[in-house]
């Protein structure tokens, strides 16, 4: 028989076996189910003993020996129900420590999170920009706009200044390589191209985004979330525009 069941029950091996023994078997003694199931006896002892506790087995004397004797199979389902019971009070303890585990968590949050976005998923960084200065006080972000991806950036979302200014939500840009247009709500200063990988560069609210080419010609990104890289990276940008 497919033991399977009974370990999604809590049963090990040799419990379940004895288990199944004492069905086949009747009342037995332990020199019986040891034969029956080719475990010693200590592993009998302790396998019976695990299943008493569950009320799946019990047992009698007679002529100085002991015989143990399982319970009607439909016990089976009171386990179900205990363990169901058992799980229903955890989650309700659970309840009540949930907020100081958020505190926990979110005291670990400084920690740098990378989240990373292959061909096609740029779009879904782009909306993490909107998204996070809509719900900010400050409605701005800055951006190092590199022409040779610039022309790719926003293929598949090419409303996405309408929606920035929609949203009035402001952006300064430093263009690196020329080009680009002013749309609203926007500022734009010009640095030389230098030689190097091209790199597009968005810094939002906890967040920093490294857009670029791989070597397929296809555009990946990198998305680090973290207050304090963010906040280095805006006062880096800041002191550059100030000098341009």
């Amino acid at each position: 028989m497919d033991i399977s069941i009974f370990k999604k029950l809590g049963f090990s091996d040799k419990e379940s076996r004895v288990y199944l023994a004492l069905l086949v078997l009747g009342p037995s003694s332990v020199r019986q189910l040891a034969k029956k199931t080719e475990q010693n006896r200590g592993s009998i002892y302790e396998a019976l003993k695990w299943l008493r506790e569950m009320e799946l087995v019990s047992f009698y004397e007679k002529d100085t020996k002991q015989y143990f004797v399982a319970e009607e199979p439909e016990k089976l389902h009171e386990v179900v129900k205990r363990q169901t019971q058992a799980l229903a009070d955890v989650d309700k303890k659970l309840k009540e420590v949930v907020s100081e585990l958020k505190s926990v968590y979110d005291r670990g949050g400084e920690r740098p999170v990378a989240r990373y976005y292959e061909k096609g998923e740029i779009r879904q960084i782009l909306e993490d920009v909107l998204e996070k200065c809509e719900n900010n006080d400050v409605k701005e972000y800055r951006v190092y706009s590199d022409a040779s991806i610039r022309e790719y950036l926003y293929e598949g979302f090419e409303t996405f200044s309408d929606a920035r200014v929609a949203k009035g939500i402001a952006v300064k840009v430093i263009a690196i390589g020329g080009g680009g247009e002013l749309r609203g709500l926007d500022e734009r200063k010009w640095l030389n191209k230098k030689n190097g990988t091209p790199t597009y560069i968005l810094i939002y609210p906890g967040s920093t985004a490294y857009i670029s080419l791989n070597a397929q010609g296809d555009l990946v990104g990198v998305v680090i979330e973290n207050d304090g890289v963010c906040a280095t990276q805006q006062n880096i940008f800041d002191a550059l525009w100030e000098k341009l």
